[in-house]
């Protein structure tokens, strides 16, 4: 089934977390999600329209694997939105300025290929892996 172009139906998705104060200063003060419901072992974020539930679960959190892409070593499993470029931008100067280890810097891949796309990874405090990517044409976000 594919998604309608004119509608995309927001994900769920539910990762692990050791320390929800941890999670709370990295999705909401860092990255500016809306908090939604919490209890004592969870919380519920407004991630970019989707929905993102971290949940305090420590014995299940490890170490990503690598895959080779475009000549980086890409973590794999990992997540993230797809953003407009100005929005891209903005989030990579706002993680720049707060001394964001990334995993790989904000770059431009692909470049002059079908699918070009502004992409950058990093962790959040967990260790889970992130990317955030834009297009200049998101027509060509399933480009091969």
């Amino acid at each position: 089934m594919q998604a309608n172009q004119a509608h995309i139906a927001p994900f769920h998705l539910a990762i692990p977390v050791d320390d929800l104060a941890k999670a709370r200063a990295f999705y909401g003060d860092l990255l500016g999600c809306e908090q939604g419901r919490s209890d004592s072992q969870w919380i519920d974020w407004n991630f970019f329209g989707h929905q993102l539930v971290t949940h305090v679960a420590p014995e299940r959190i490890l170490p990503p694997a690598r895959n080779a892409v475009d000549g980086h070593a890409v973590p794999v499993p990992h997540f993230g939105v797809v953003l407009d470029m100005p929005t891209w931008q903005a989030l990579a100067d706002t993680l720049k300025a707060a001394g964001i280890d990334f995993v790989i810097e904000p770059h431009i891949r692909f470049a002059g290929k079908p699918g070009e796309q502004a992409t950058m990874f990093f962790y959040d405090p967990a260790g889970n892996a992130l990317e955030f990517k834009a297009f200049a044409d998101i027509g060509n976000l399933f480009a091969v």
